[in-house]
């Protein structure tokens, strides 16, 4: 059993710059897919980036493209979601997940959950 930890959300102004941490609770790198999804309040989860347990492949959802990048530290077993140019829709809880692939990811479909960080974007 994989535990993720969230760490790193906040409050800040639009066009602020955060950086997400995930750690696990044991190594990951050799195999999961690592990723980020977010919750608005009144939405669905939905898939945010992903990184494939060598780190060769990412993915990010469309909104996002540009502007945040996400990264892995396999000596600290932490995944890394850095967010530029934050905007107010990006306002949410962001959940680390680990899979079998960065396509299970993007299907929605994580092995292992954290427990969420909220980030909060004002206008």
């Amino acid at each position: 059993q994989v535990q993720l930890v969230e760490s790193g959300g906040g409050l800040v102004q639009a066009g602020a710059s955060l950086r997400l941490a995930c750690v696990a609770s044991e190594p990951t790198s050799s195999t999961y897919a690592m990723g980020w999804f977010r919750q608005a309040p009144g939405k669905e989860r939905e898939f945010v980036a992903a990184i494939s347990w060598s780190g060769w492949s990412t993915e990010f959802v469309e909104p996002v493209k540009g502007r945040f990048a996400i990264s892995k530290d396999n000596a600290k077993n932490t995944v890394y979601l850095r967010m530029n140019s934050l905007n107010p829709e990006d306002t949410a809880v962001y959940y680390c997940a680990a899979a079998a692939s960065v396509a299970a990811l993007q299907g929605g479909r994580g092995d292992y959950w954290g427990q969420g960080t909220q980030v909060t974007v004002s206008s």
